[in-house]
């Protein structure tokens, strides 16, 4: 028998995206040591009848203030608490999106949001700067993430000036290829947006029920043949985060088919809810960006998921209150787009994707852990069960049915768009680099435990 481990998980079985096999997996010293085999460990979990599964990769999530002209706008959810909500809902890994304030350089934006994560994450954890308005040194700021690990940048179509500044973004995003970054792009086009939006206020249509006419599926459509156009021009791969319409996944279907490294993320509520719900009092509970949209762009989203046309299902975790969401002075202009996800990103999707017969269970792992860890520079060391990686296990009983009370969450958003539901399937334990940090329900992983990830640059999928 060999030495003893520090953790011996057993009888479960092991989930990766190649496939599956009962194993015991031995841990030591933060990471895996072993699997199969005579082993035995200081501490053992049985997990027979469970599946353990890698912690999964959520690299799209709001937990810093968003800090521009001289406001700042701060979530329901911070590092602590958002952490928290990861670590309940079997999510080991986050990637939060930073904005920087006025005169940041990216490389100080990041440094400056890890400290504030190693002081307070439970998980975890990498930072993507948001580069607001390209300059000279840009190239410079971006030469420089890469020497400091950190292989992503994100930018928006979505804002007003996108285009007036449309020169320097091309030259960053051909920098960020060059030095092995992957560009996250949020692809709206911004004078669609602004018409329908300038539109619908002319006609006395501002209230939340119009939202999605405020920004329809062209907006996504036109920003993601332009995003794929500058790609494709610079040769640079691209990550379009949280798309949500048929006519979007098929403009970046046609680019992977020519050959282009661009990719695809959707997120929770686009698979589950559709456009319907804007006709209710509850409108805004719903509105995110892009919005939701029909029953056809619903079903392309799953088929798009299953077959891999849809590499990755991220939460764009920005929480509010539900008095937040549901302030009567709110407009199609001044809408306040996000909701809670982190700690139902996976349970739901395996309730509504595995259980329901729509994802297999490799597909689930893959497009909740391990191709955002290949596309971000975490894998092997995130992403999958293997012999050297980090100890990101999740211990997971597939027949749990548990209903969704957002008030007994761990976000300080205190609701759920999934209130009521009976979701099955459901982390037990959370394991992270090692340590259980999650279990029966209660959070033990103290803030302050999370770790900045180094990385590599992005490989294809």
């Amino acid at each position: 028998m060999s030495e003893e481990l520090d953790l011996v998980v057993r009888g479960g079985l092991v989930v990766t995206a190649a496939g599956e096999s009962r194993a015991d997996v031995g841990v030591a010293g933060g990471r895996i040591a072993q699997l199969g085999g005579p082993m035995s460990g200081a501490r053992e979990i049985d997990a027979t009848g469970k599946l353990v599964l890698p912690g999964g990769v959520d690299m799209h999530v709001h937990l810093s203030p968003v800090e521009m002209a001289g406001e700042s706008q701060a979530w329901a959810d911070d590092f602590a608490s958002g952490s928290r909500a990861a670590a309940a809902g079997g999510v080991t890994t986050i990637g939060n999106i930073g904005f920087p304030r006025p005169q940041e350089r990216l490389p100080d934006l990041v440094d400056r949001l890890a400290a504030e994560a190693e002081r307070d994450s439970v998980v975890d954890f990498v930072i993507h700067p948001v580069l607001m308005s390209p300059d000279e040194d840009t190239p410079t700021d971006i030469e420089r993430l890469a020497q400091n690990g950190d292989t992503s940048i994100k930018i928006f179509t979505s804002i007003g000036d996108f285009d007036a500044k449309l020169p320097g973004f091309v030259k960053a995003l051909d920098a960020a290829g060059r030095n092995g970054l992957l560009t996250m792009v949020h692809c709206e086009d911004a004078c669609v947006i602004d018409h329908a939006t300038a539109g619908l206020l002319d006609q006395g249509r501002g209230d939340l029920r119009y939202y999605p006419d405020s920004r329809p599926a062209l907006s996504e459509q036109v920003a993601v043949a332009r995003m794929v156009a500058f790609a494709e021009a610079t040769g640079a791969p691209i990550y379009i985060v949280h798309l949500g319409s048929e006519a979007a996944l098929t403009e970046a279907r046609a680019a992977r088919g020519r050959g282009q490294r661009v990719y695809v993320e959707t997120r929770p509520i686009y698979l589950y809810f559709t456009d319907e719900r804007f006709t209710g009092d509850d409108a805004p509970l719903y509105v995110g960006n892009p919005p939701l949209r029909g029953a056809k762009d619903q079903d392309a989203l799953w088929a798009g998921l299953a077959a891999g046309h849809v590499h990755t299902c991220c939460t764009d975790h920005a929480a509010w209150t539900k008095a937040d969401k549901l302030d009567p002075d709110l407009t199609v202009a001044t809408a306040r787009p996000g909701m809670s996800e982190l700690e139902t990103l996976m349970p739901v999707l395996f309730s509504e994707g595995v259980r329901a017969g729509r994802l297999s269970l490799q597909r689930f792992v893959e497009v909740t852990a391990t191709n955002a860890a290949k596309l971000f520079g975490l894998f092997p060391r995130k992403g999958t069960i293997a012999v050297g990686s980090d100890a990101d296990l999740v211990v997971w009983d597939p027949d749990a049915r548990r209903p969704v009370v957002g008030a007994d969450g761990m976000s300080r958003s205190g609701y759920s768009l999934y209130e009521g539901w009976d979701v099955v399937g459901a982390p037990i334990q959370t394991i992270s680099r090692g340590e259980v940090i999650y279990a029966d329900g209660a959070v033990s992983g103290q803030a302050g435990r999370g770790r900045r990830v180094p990385r590599t640059p992005t490989r294809d999928l």
